[in-house]
């Protein structure tokens, strides 16, 4: 199997949840940078899309992989919290 297909493979085996929606991807981009300096993988759909269209219209969606939600809610909330 070729590298590609398994890369393919691998990611749709993987189920993504939405933890946030942003109408700023600037937001969007903090909030997975938190994320990241916990070590949980993160990635935000829409962001090109985000910054197109008026703020609304189609929000930037911070996901993760669904065995990482719960910390990744606490990562964010603790945050948040201060």
């Amino acid at each position: 199997m070729s590298l590609h297909a398994q890369n393919r493979r691998d990611m749709k085996e993987v189920n993504l949840v939405v933890i946030r929606v942003y109408d700023s991807v600037n937001e969007a981009e903090w909030d997975k940078s938190l994320l990241d300096s916990a070590g949980i993988w993160a990635m935000i759909r829409n962001e090109i899309m985000s910054a197109l269209y008026p703020t609304g219209v189609m929000p930037a969606e911070l996901v993760v992989r669904s065995a990482d939600k719960a910390r990744a809610q606490e990562v964010l909330e603790a945050y948040s919290a201060e």
